[in-house]
């Protein structure tokens, strides 16, 4: 895996730990495609946030900041050692915590919300994040990307969402979904 654009393109990424499954380099690259202008200058939340690869893609492409979260302790040494050799760990938060127990927090505002979760992750549990994300967590004119299975693809979305995009890639669905 490596960076694709901006400040830090082309920087190998760290191997990823075990039990993870990283978005694929050619997922990233069309998924911050369709983000074009919407990136630089974005404060960034990178939920499940594995390697950290979403979320430093898009640190590399301008963003203000970005806050990295996730439950496994080999995902958060991978997501600051990914930090360090891109040398962005100035603009980033790297939190240890469950998704659940993150958004118990006071709300913090994210004008781009990156998840991609386990495939196994109910979509119940799914829901439920971005509903809570729904109160308070997001910017006016956010853009929330979502990462699914793409043959098990069944999320709902809030009547204030709507799908803006849907970009396949082998058995990866990413759904962006904006204010209505």
């Amino acid at each position: 895996m490596r960076v694709i654009a901006g400040s830090a393109k082309g920087t190998r990424l760290a191997p990823v730990p075990a039990g993870t499954r990283p978005l694929s380099d050619r997922a990233r690259e069309g998924l911050f495609s369709s983000l074009g202008d919407r990136v630089p200058g974005a404060r960034v939340l990178d939920l499940f946030a594995g390697t950290g690869a979403i979320g430093i893609e898009a640190l590399s492409r301008g963003a203000a900041k970005a806050t990295f979260v996730d439950s496994g302790p080999g995902a958060v040494a991978t997501v600051r050692a990914n930090l360090h050799r891109t040398k962005l760990e100035g603009q980033a938060t790297v939190v240890r915590a469950d998704w659940r127990s993150f958004l118990k927090r006071p709300a913090q505002r994210f004008d781009l919300a990156f998840l991609d979760p386990p495939y196994r992750t109910p979509q119940e549990e799914l829901w439920t994040a971005l509903s809570v994300l729904e109160e308070g967590w997001l910017a006016q004119g956010f853009t929330v990307a979502v990462t699914r299975p793409r043959k098990d693809y069944s999320l709902g979305i809030s009547v204030n969402w709507r799908v803006a995009k849907r970009l396949e890639y082998g058995d990866t669905l990413i759904v962006l979904y904006r204010e209505v």
